[in-house]
């Protein structure tokens, strides 16, 4: 079998600094002046490290340097460079190795990215040259709300793993989907489809497409806020997470709320709005705090989804058992009985924060719920 694979260094740069997302030269500088560090190619060596086949079994053309060849090298993947990148990657340098991989003939193209990242290897594979070869992608940005991509890199590399192995697997297309940053950073989501790729069919791995508006104006959605209202504690920081849910919470506290955001809450005032990896870090160092964050209708991710400013780091501090999910019962109905899903880009932190939570879905009601 013959895999092209490529890496968006850049990607989901822009996160943990609340910058929310990646696309643009000057967004890069910005998260770079901020301090953010590139996490895209970690991500991909979670995925690839996955793979179990002999080197007879799977060859791997990719792009030279940060957009693959490191990885592949690092985890003694044979491969051969098919795309000489520039010093400093852009989405051109993304569609030149996509192009190369469909000159090369390869069964099945891997990127890590994010849905700009998507968008790119749309461009190239069905806008431009009508190709049909299946993709599979590696979360690795701040918006990722296409369904090409799997729900975290684990599970991307256990996907390739089995179609390497010979398991016989369906495809069908799914869609590209991409938000405007510029509205993003101003608190409006203006998502649309741009078109579709062919990926495998695995509903336990690959993702869905975000399912937003369910019942956020509804009294279920009031009722939970209330309650978290009435049980916060004194002298303790609230990491208000993003969502519609959870800005219910800002609303009857009469606080601003940055939609798509962390905003940090101290005996019910606003300490800080549109907070950072760091600010937080600094905030809250040694001192109780709790994380409220929703979950992802439909998708069912709580945390690696448009909220990386919760760190790895973050919530090792914060700790487990001072997160609080809520939800409604029709969000977690709409995940089909799947379970919710934390991708926070540490494997080890992520099987920790595996289990059952109590998820605050009305007044003084919970129910339980697994993740991961």
């Amino acid at each position: 079998m013959k895999l092209g694979f490529v890496i968006n260094p850049l990607a989901g740069i822009g996160g943990a600094v609340a910058l929310k997302g990646s696309d643009g030269e000057s967004i890069v500088e910005q998260a770079l002046i901020k301090g953010a560090k590139p996490k895209a190619q970690v991500r991909a060596m979670q995925a690839m490290q996955q793979i179990q086949a002999s080197p007879k079994a799977v060859s791997i053309c990719t792009a030279s340097d940060t957009m693959g060849e490191e990885v592949l090298n690092a985890l003694d993947l044979p491969c051969e460079v098919v795309y000489q990148s520039a010093e400093y990657s852009s989405a051109s340098d993304t569609k030149k190795a996509i192009r190369q991989f469909v000159e090369q003939q390869v069964d099945l193209i891997v990127f890590a990215g994010g849905d700009g990242t998507a968008r790119d290897v749309l461009d190239v594979l069905s806008s431009e040259l009508n190709s049909s070869i299946p993709v599979i992608g590696i979360p690795a940005g701040v918006k990722i709300h296409s369904a090409v991509y799997a729900v975290s890199p684990v599970r991307a590399g256990e996907l390739i793993n089995l179609l390497l192995s010979g398991e016989p697997m369906s495809v069908h297309d799914s869609q590209v989907m991409d938000l405007d940053e510029n509205a993003f950073r101003e608190g409006r989501v203006n998502a649309r489809c741009y078109g579709y790729l062919p990926v495998p069919v695995d509903d336990t791995r690959m993702q869905l497409i975000k399912q937003g508006g369910l019942n956020h104006h509804d009294i279920s959605v009031q009722d939970i806020a209330a309650d978290i209202i009435e049980t916060m504690a004194k002298d303790v920081y609230y990491l208000i997470g993003s969502g519609s849910t959870t800005a219910e919470i800002m609303s009857q506290l009469s606080l601003e709320n940055t939609l798509l955001g962390i905003d940090i809450v101290y005996n019910q005032r606003l300490l800080q709005s549109d907070v950072d990896e760091r600010s937080i870090l600094k905030t809250i160092q040694d001192k109780p705090a709790k994380i409220v964050v929703t979950t992802i209708g439909g998708q069912g991710h709580v945390f690696g989804r448009g909220n990386q400013q919760l760190s790895a780091e973050v919530i090792r501090q914060v700790g487990r058992e001072n997160i609080i999910i809520i939800a409604t019962n029709e969000k977690l109905r709409s995940l089909d009985k799947r379970p919710m899903i934390s991708d926070t880009g540490d494997v080890e932190l992520d099987r920790q924060l595996s289990g059952l939570y109590q998820v605050v879905t009305g007044y003084q009601q919970k129910t339980l719920y697994k993740l991961n």
